[in-house]
């Protein structure tokens, strides 16, 4: 399957740079599958029947949630594109149901980036972009949120 920015590119116009979701979507199914294994991990070392049934019981109901953690982490990584081209910053999110965010690099006003002290030490965080008479879209944890900004205002 081809990337939208492949599809949509202009005459004489490339890629500078791409960028996507962190993996930090995925911290809730890492958390819940680390649980279903150690779960899984006390069901092997008890040595009463009822035990054991609960400990694996347990670890199964808590590997569905991280199962669809995982599934719906994936899908939105898969389904999201940010990129900047030489004419443009174009952000994509959707399967189905597509939604676009295109900003000529000239419009551009403003270029915001908003990190946690998480966001710090994963290197995530949320960016802004104002235009000038075009609005502003937020662009939610993305990897690489400097360096997004340095590729938009680098001209």
């Amino acid at each position: 399957m081809a990337r939208y920015i492949d599809e949509i590119l202009q005459p004489g116009e490339r890629v500078l740079y791409s960028t996507n979701a962190h993996w930090i979507f995925y911290f809730p199914a890492i958390v819940a599958w680390i649980v279903a294994l150690a779960l899984f991990i006390l069901s092997r070392q008890v040595t009463a029947d009822g035990l054991v049934l609960l400990c694996l019981g347990a670890a199964g109901l808590v590997a569905l949630p991280a199962l669809y953690w995982t599934l719906k982490g994936w899908f939105h990584r898969f389904t999201t594109e940010t990129d900047v081209t030489n004419l443009r910053v174009v952000h994509k999110t959707g399967f189905i149901k597509r939604r676009t965010f295109e900003m000529a690099l000239d419009k551009v006003e403003s270029v915001d980036v908003n990190q946690t002290i998480l966001g710090r030490i994963l290197n995530y965080g949320d960016v802004t972009i104002n235009g000038v008479g075009e609005g502003r879209e937020t662009i939610r944890t993305i990897a690489s949120p400097l360096a997004f900004r340095s590729s938009i205002t680098t001209r």
